[in-house]
């Protein structure tokens, strides 16, 4: 008893270090985000070979009950449960829905993702990131978009444990949204697949970031995309 005890304790602290992004703005857990697979061990995806690099689906091909309204051009917070509680870069990525298709049907496969934030970290001395211990990351939406629905993926790579291959930590979820007002120009040079996008031996992926402490940080995926 003492034993089985001890295991529930230990593998309750491991799920508390440990988070999903299950909602966005004010609204429910799971109500416009698509359920996750980690949405009760809140473990991460490991494997960017994987199907689930994507967006960690429970049950793919079935979509959250809901399609978020968001305006062109405003900032959206995307939440962490309990919080962004390990060091590493936050990224944002958008994929337009194709007709015919709405956000709560597509699976977002292909090489339709467009990256539309990274965060850096902060250099001198040590490596800190500003997401670590957040409890929800603003991204803008780009004003530049085309009205209609996408989904929007969020991602944070956990690199606490990213010295050897596969150490990397990735928490993710898709957000089902639909955009308004916006002017239609945006054009990105580079969009990824997923799986595809990462090796496991991208130099943002694959890092030591505690000894020696690095001096600059490549982020993996593609660069920006901005209006």
């Amino acid at each position: 008893m003492k034993l089985s005890v001890a295991i529930a304790v230990l593998a309750s602290a491991l799920a508390e270090a440990h988070y999903t992004f299950p909602s966005i703005a004010n609204t429910a857990d799971w109500q416009y985000v698509r359920t996750t697979t980690n949405y009760q061990s809140n473990g991460p995806v490991t494997d960017v070979n994987s199907d689930q690099i994507r967006c960690y689906e429970r049950n793919p091909g079935t979509g959250a009950s809901g399609i978020y309204s968001v305006a062109a051009g405003s900032t959206l917070n995307y939440n962490a449960k309990s919080s962004v509680s390990h060091p590493g870069p936050m990224a944002f990525y958008i994929a337009k829905v194709p007709s015919g298709k709405t956000a709560a049907t597509w699976d977002g496969s292909g090489q339709v993702w467009s990256k539309i934030y990274q965060e850096m970290p902060k250099l001198g001395g040590s490596m800190t990131w500003s997401s670590n211990g957040a409890t929800s990351v603003p991204v803008k939406i780009p004003s530049c978009l085309q009205n209609g629905d996408y989904l929007l993926r969020a991602e944070h790579i956990a690199l606490h444990s990213a010295g050897s291959a596969g150490g990397a930590q990735f928490y993710i979820s898709c957000a089902q949204i639909t955009v308004t007002g916006g002017s239609g120009s945006f054009s990105p040079k580079n969009k990824v697949a997923f799986p595809g996008a990462y090796k496991a031996t991208d130099p943002g992926i694959l890092i030591n970031i505690y000894y020696p402490i690095p001096t600059s940080y490549t982020p993996a995926g593609p660069a920006v995309e901005s209006c």
